[in-house]
């Protein structure tokens, strides 16, 4: 028997991140050690999910109608320690405008993936990140840096080339000022 001053317990929503491609979408529900999970996907396009989480079992659910239908024969799920990930297939192989059908601003637990996160025109191309194809192209010939991995090789150790702290406050910093616009303005003649 509830007692007239305890509160039902009411389900919050689990941050859900979501990216897509052509033909799937990834939704990545990130609920940590979650207990008594139940999803429901239907081709209509409606997206259940709910579970329990911490120490007072704390329930969480998303309730979503995803912008159009999808195979759910095709779609697959996954749950680890830290988040529950779906793969779903769209039933049509077509970019959506977004994720649920609700039109305006959507829900505050909703957010993109932009780990899994390609633009419409990026997916048949290279990937963008860090597996990128850079052809043959050698960094260390373009004279940034990557040598030797030793920023500071032409420094002996122990010496350092930047102003110290009382040098700055002093306004000593090795030149005075005319000097130093004489010398610039003698590089862009030079470079005229």
């Amino acid at each position: 028997m509830l007692s007239p001053f305890s509160k039902p317990k009411m389900s919050r929503h689990p941050i859900v991140k979501w990216a897509q491609r052509s033909d799937k979408l990834f939704i990545t529900v990130e609920l940590p050690d979650a207990k008594n999970v139940k999803q429901k996907l239907e081709p209509e396009g409606k997206f259940f999910f709910s579970a329990t989480a911490g120490a007072d079992n704390v329930p969480f659910e998303a309730d979503l109608h995803l912008f159009d239908k999808i195979d759910v024969d095709e779609s697959k799920s996954s749950v680890t320690s830290r988040s529950i990930c779906y793969l779903v297939k769209k039933a049509e192989d077509k970019w959506w405008a977004r994720l649920v059908k609700q039109e305006g601003k959507p829900p505050t637990f909703l957010k993109a993936d932009w780990d899994k996160w390609v633009d419409e025109d990026e997916q048949d191309g290279a990937p963008a990140g860090p597996d990128m194809d850079f052809g043959d192209i050698d960094f260390s010939q373009l004279n940034m840096g990557g040598g030797s991995g030793d920023f500071d090789a032409d420094v002996p150790e122990g010496e350092d080339d930047s102003d110290t702290e009382e040098e700055i406050e002093e306004g000593n910093h090795g030149h005075s000022e005319p000097q130093a616009a004489a010398t610039a303005s003698t590089e862009l003649e030079t470079k005229a």
